[in-house]
């Protein structure tokens, strides 16, 4: 991105930004479509991953929370995305708060948003998944839930229900405040009661992933809370993890305080995420080993921040925040950063990579 573009649109209101670029995107795949795969694609076997049977082109995945309605799926494609997730996605549709709800913290290369789920709802996602033209490119969705009058479990079931044969992964959103007493799935105890009738529902068609929110510090030696989620997901058969979700607090960031108390609560993504993002996929790595993949997401802006988050135990990854400060050329840098840096340490594929820092092990007790 062009640093007079760059600084026009950080002037804009992040929410006008987000719905301008949308738009810029969709009429640059009808209009550009040659221009776009000849300045984006690159490919190479090192950089392909086959995981739960899906082949991926390369590991840089779109994160939920960007298109959160399957509006751009072929020009994430053609932007040189080896797989994109949509969503989140909630049975009905939802409005989300009010606006103002998405914050640029610049100094901090970050994000907070406080989106609240907008979704235009199962039906009309899965729509649009069924009539949208992907090559080459898995499409996972994320599905979530908004309070309603439901069971918030019959909510999700059904959501998974319309989207799961348009969706090639489902990934569970399991954070956001989605029980009667306001309480998340995210104790072994509810999230239990959820797998036994979700997983009932996908039947084995398509991989089921749990996404876990970050820790509240990155010096993570055993946290008995989320190894009884990894227990209790593996034990009803889920296919691998998403590490990690945005995060509550506002530690690390250099961002002056009466700022931050202005925009108020929020999920915090994008570069002071990321040391504690690499640390928990360290983490759940050394739990679960290679057999339940891990998609790495948390401040990836450079080859180096994925070729870190690789090396500590993800064989995907996904990036948002760093698509806005970084523009459309990230997905390429990346790639071609990994490329050579893989070369520099000797490694023949990616797969080859994955988990291989130092001090990392594989633990067999919950495994």
């Amino acid at each position: 991105m062009s640093e007079k573009l760059r600084h026009w649109l950080f002037g804009l209101d992040p929410g006008l930004a987000h719905r301008l670029g949308f738009g810029a995107a969709w009429l640059a795949d009808r209009c550009a479509s040659r221009y776009l795969r000849r300045t984006y694609t690159l490919e190479d076997s090192a950089l392909h991953q086959r995981v739960w049977n899906l082949d991926f082109p390369n590991p840089v995945g779109l994160a939920a929370g960007c298109d959160k309605n399957a509006l751009l799926l072929p020009f994430w494609a053609k932007l040189g995305f080896g797989h994109a997730e949509v969503g989140s996605v909630t049975l009905r549709r939802s409005r989300g708060n009010p606006r103002p709800r998405l914050f640029r913290l610049e100094e901090d290369r970050a994000i907070i948003n406080r989106l609240g789920l907008p979704s235009k709802g199962a039906r009309r996602v899965a729509q649009r998944l069924s009539s949208a033209r992907v090559t080459g490119m898995p499409v996972g969705v994320s599905i979530a839930r908004v309070h309603g009058n439901t069971s918030p479990i019959e909510d999700y079931r059904r959501c998974a229900a319309r989207l799961i044969p348009h969706a090639d992964y489902l990934t569970i959103n399991i954070s956001c405040p989605n029980t009667p007493d306001g309480k998340t799935f995210e104790t072994p105890k509810y999230l239990d009661e959820l797998l036994v009738v979700l997983m009932g529902e996908v039947d084995g068609r398509v991989p089921v992933l749990i996404k876990l929110s970050p820790l509240d510090t990155p010096k993570v030696i055993y946290d008995s809370q989320t190894e009884g989620i990894l227990e209790t997901a593996i034990s009803r058969g889920v296919s691998g993890f998403v590490v990690a979700n945005t995060a509550k607090d506002r530690a690390g960031l250099v961002t002056d305080k009466h700022t931050l108390d202005t925009i108020g609560p929020g999920g915090l993504s994008g570069a002071p995420l990321h040391h504690r993002a690499v640390q928990m996929v360290r983490y759940i790595y050394s739990c679960v080993g290679p057999r339940y993949p891990i998609i790495g997401v948390g401040g990836i802006f450079s080859a180096e921040d994925a070729y870190r988050m690789i090396r500590a135990g993800a064989c995907l990854l996904q990036l948002y925040t760093g698509l806005v400060y970084e523009g459309p050329s990230v997905v390429y840098d990346i790639k071609h950063g990994l490329m050579d840096l893989l070369e520099a340490d000797g490694f023949g594929s990616l797969q080859s990579a994955v988990g291989t820092e130092q001090g990392i092990k594989e633990i067999a007790g919950i495994v």
